[in-house]
């Protein structure tokens, strides 16, 4: 009876002094520094690669954008919209930004699927990758709807033509960009590894 209760009050004594004794001086972790070099020639390649996905963004939006349907009411050529065909301009815009906004979410789900190459040094690629592309889909998504709704024959008094989708702020082209870096920061913030999980791919 006696050492077992000995032996408790021994035990009780020992976790006091674990838990009273404060610990002053802990081992620091270190942490994983940022690796530029070694991503600098993936990042040109990712930055590349988004680049030119301009130019499918700007064919998509070409076939998928509204043409605005004006009337010839003059003889020499003048134009004059159709009633609510001037709505046509805002839709323009706003197709090729969620456009854009898809593109730049895409080309963030990519780039941080690279593992082994995570980084702000990718990040910043893949920003400005969807950057060019979303400013290279505005040049070229003009260029191929004017190509689609072009006027070979000067129209006829009264009658009703095509003209080609436009966009008429350039503003738009964020869009891409900011989804990219949402998207990525998000994913960093989930990950919660000091690597983002580097040493694993």
């Amino acid at each position: 009876m006696g050492e077992s209760s000995g032996g408790a009050a021994h035990r009780s004594s020992a976790v006091a002094d674990a838990w009273s004794v404060p610990v002053l001086w802990r081992p620091r972790r270190e942490r994983p520094k940022v690796v530029v070099k070694a991503d600098l020639l993936p990042a040109v390649s990712v930055l590349s690669t988004a680049g030119l996905l301009g130019i499918p963004l700007g064919w998509l939006w070409s076939r998928i954008a509204p043409p605005e349907r004006l009337r010839v009411v003059t003889s020499d050529g003048r134009l004059a919209p159709l009633e609510l065909e001037s709505w046509h301009r805002f839709d323009d815009l706003a197709i090729y930004g969620f456009l854009a906004l898809g593109l730049g979410l895409l080309i963030g789900v990519v780039a941080w699927l690279l593992r082994e190459r995570r980084g702000p040094v990718v990040l910043v690629a893949a920003v400005g990758g969807s950057a060019l592309a979303a400013w290279l889909g505005t040049q070229m998504g003009v260029a191929f709807g004017n190509a689609r709704f072009e006027v070979t024959a000067a129209p006829a008094l009264g009658s009703v033509v095509e003209q080609a989708p436009k966009l008429e702020s350039g503003w738009v082209v964020l869009a891409a960009p900011l989804a990219t870096a949402l998207v990525y920061a998000l994913l960093t913030a989930w990950n919660g590894r000091d690597d983002l999980g580097r040493r694993l791919g």
